[in-house]
């Protein structure tokens, strides 16, 4: 089976600035991918760099074995990559399903089919963007993402600064989209513990290069390199004092 995502030895940054270095990163189809690691060790860049914002300095990027490394981020979109960057970069001034048939594009996620993953949406149809909470918006981001009918779907920090019941709502839709429907995806997420659940596999960035690649499953049963590149530490139980 060829890759759909290939990555080689991919550096990229900003301005002078490099901030990714030599990245090999693969994906096949129907495979998900967490992406790990600290604050400020590239994981905002990596996707960045995939969708073409980036300042690209050495490497090839390859989508369903087509080389995208020229193109720019809206021909890298319209050849199958969706993105839903931190800022959710919806339409304030449009109602929920304005957003959604703005974009949408022929394929198996239809209005209709991201409304049964997220009822939500459903019920605020005919809210404008700027009158949704901000859970309500990360949905709609993802939303607008996915009735693009994308190979790749590509997620910085779905979860950050929403409150707890709001996450597991959100996470529990990802693992559908991802699991059960097969959607090829990319999770950056700094709290390993939300995402490694919904994920494949997973790398850790840390200084702008990847310093460990596996299974998610894995991380979950040995959690060493969380605590190593993370500072993730199991919890433990506190001793007793001793009786004198």
């Amino acid at each position: 089976m060829s890759d759909l995502l290939d990555l080689q030895q991919v550096s990229a940054g900003y301005g002078e600035a490099i901030v990714i270095t030599r990245i090999d990163l693969r994906l096949q189809p129907g495979e998900s991918l967490a992406v790990l690691g600290r604050n400020g060790t590239g994981k905002t860049t990596l996707l960045n760099t995939i969708i073409g914002v980036t300042r690209h300095r050495g490497g090839t990027i390859a989508l369903a074995g087509r080389n995208v490394t020229g193109l720019r981020p809206d021909m890298r979109a319209l050849a199958g990559i969706g993105w839903v960057p931190q800022e959710r970069n919806i339409f304030k001034s449009l109602t929920v399903e304005e957003n959604l048939t703005a974009v949408a594009r022929h394929g198996l996620w239809t209005v209709s089919r991201v409304y049964e993953m997220f009822p939500r949406l459903k019920e605020r149809r005919a809210n404008m963007g700027n009158q949704l909470s901000g859970g309500e918006q990360q949905m709609l981001a993802i939303a607008r993402a996915l009735v693009l009918n994308p190979k790749l779907l590509l997620l910085d920090e779905p979860t950050e600064g929403l409150a707890p019941i709001i996450v597991d709502e959100l996470l529990a839709a990802l693992k559908r989209i991802i699991r059960d429907e097969g959607m090829s995806a990319i999770v950056v997420e700094q709290h390993a513990q939300k995402v490694l659940g919904v994920t494949d596999s997973a790398v850790i960035l840390d200084r702008g290069t990847i310093v460990h690649a596996g299974s998610s499953r894995s991380l979950i049963e040995n959690p060493a390199p969380l605590e190593q590149h993370l500072g993730v530490t199991a919890r433990k139980t506190p001793r007793r004092a001793a009786n004198h």
